[in-house]
């Protein structure tokens, strides 16, 4: 059970949470800000609900906020839930900037405000399992050269590094651009008997076709123009350890043949030699391509395929990993703030709303680079949709001209559409569209009218 440590000085709200709440969290009262504080040193709850009018400033939000000030200083990752009286929207929306999770009107709905702390439950167990991952010496997760996955596709995956390493095999991994192949070619090395042994990888869609052979094979002086010594290539290289060829194929059709022979032969010959070297090498491959259409339109080798393919691992597009795109998300901003020195407590609910919608065509490496964009542009305590890059949204139709916004018109834009979007989603069912959302009822019902169309719809 989580725990949760109310912090109200109000006895008839204290009884209603305490019996509303009690059968499914661990609770801890406090009803005022230095109490709150020794409770929160001391059991260190992940889920707080926190009003603003505490003594010695019960008519005010002065102690609130300085109470929310103190919490998110001492433990930024705490889900604060704000409890406001009828006159204090904005000062809970404020309190939303500052950092809190969510906020929640009085009188207290407790039906509704369990999902909310259900919800702050669910992301909290995510970061919490986050940093465990991170500081824990758990053997798959370690040796499996920094890959994480929780989803079912991704524990198939280390399920088969695992099986396929110790047996002396050619791999070929399957998989969209940005899904980690390479991490996955390196993972199934180092649980290799080759470990010791260098791993050369080479990626044949960078390089011109007229200088791969030479960078695949090496070559002798005088071979070419240029060729004034004698060169090994990546295959001589990776003697004893692992050759991943990423890419594979763009190869074209001679250089497939030649290394054809080297799988079934072992032995090499370098550009302008005629020398056989033996080379004891595994090759570990990789492609985004569909393979077999490019074997059924003859631009790949079948018997090639056959060779190179003993043992095939697919990788799962991020869009279809669930809660691992929530995950990685948390580890690539915990990774980065900590590289750049900046202080960011997490991301906004809309922005969880926009990681978790988003299509990610470019996968993981587009994940990681938007993150990474997002703890450079961020200026805050937490990291809002325009500063990970998915506010703009797509053009269509003619081009138009460039127009400046600024970053509050294009959160106000982003925050406009994903309402909407949502609310048509769920054919006008305000609930729906608030729990995909990530924010309460009350919280939708407040965008509906700060953006105007609050009459067009439905609940």
């Amino acid at each position: 059970m989580h725990k949760l440590l109310i912090i109200e000085d109000d006895p008839g709200i204290v009884k209603q949470l305490k019996w509303g709440l009690a059968k499914d969290y661990r609770l801890l009262f406090a009803s005022r800000a230095a109490e709150a504080m020794e409770l929160l040193r001391a059991q260190q709850p992940r889920i707080i609900t926190l009003d603003l009018g505490l003594p010695p400033d019960a008519g005010g939000t002065r102690e609130g906020f300085r109470c929310l000030e103190q919490i998110l200083q001492l433990r930024p990752l705490t889900k604060v839930i704000v409890l406001t009286g009828n006159g204090q929207r904005e000062c809970a929306l404020q309190a939303v900037q500052t950092g809190a999770y969510d906020y929640f009107p009085k009188p207290i709905d407790l039906p509704q405000l369990k999902v909310i702390l259900g919800r702050a439950a669910h992301v909290a167990a995510l970061e919490e399992e986050n940093q465990r991952l991170q500081k824990s010496a758990r053997p798959g997760m370690q040796e499996l050269s920094g890959i994480f996955g929780q989803c079912p596709q991704m524990q198939e995956v280390f399920r088969m590094i695992r099986k396929v390493a110790s047996c002396d095999v050619p791999v070929l991994i399957l998989g969209e651009s940005g899904t980690g192949k390479e991490l996955v070619a390196r993972a199934v090395h180092q649980k290799s008997l080759r470990a010791g042994s260098p791993f050369i990888p080479i990626n044949c869609g960078a390089i011109p076709e007229n200088l791969l052979e030479s960078e695949l094979f090496g070559h002798e002086r005088g071979a070419f123009t240029g060729a004034q010594v004698r060169v090994q290539g990546k295959v001589e290289f990776a003697h004893r350890g692992t050759l991943f060829l990423d890419e594979i194929g763009e190869l074209s059709p001679a250089l497939q043949v030649k290394l054809l022979r080297f799988l079934q032969e072992k032995v090499i010959q370098r550009v302008g030699g005629r020398e056989d070297i033996e080379v004891d090498a595994r090759i570990i491959a990789a492609t985004n391509l569909d393979i077999q259409k490019a074997i059924e339109d003859g631009s790949f080798r079948d018997d090639l395929y056959y060779r190179i393919g003993v043992v095939t691992i697919t990788l799962p597009p991020l869009r279809e990993r669930g809660e691992d795109i929530i995950l990685l998300a948390n580890l690539f901003l915990q990774r980065f703030s900590q590289e750049m020195g900046k202080k960011i407590r997490g991301f906004s609910p809309a922005s969880l709303a926009a990681i978790e919608v988003y299509s990610w065509p470019g996968n993981v490496r587009e994940l990681e680079n938007k993150v990474k964009r997002s703890v450079i542009m961020c200026d805050s305590p937490v990291i809002e949709p325009p500063e990970l890059g998915l506010a703009e949204p797509a053009e269509t139709g003619p081009q138009r001209p460039a127009v400046r916004v600024t970053l509050k018109e294009a959160k106000n834009r982003l925050e406009s559409e994903m309402v909407i979007s949502a609310i048509q989603k769920y054919t006008g069912n305000v609930a729906k569209a608030a729990e995909a959302l990530g924010i309460s009822r009350p919280t939708i019902y407040d965008l509906m009218r700060k953006h105007g169309f609050h009459n067009n719809l439905s609940s």
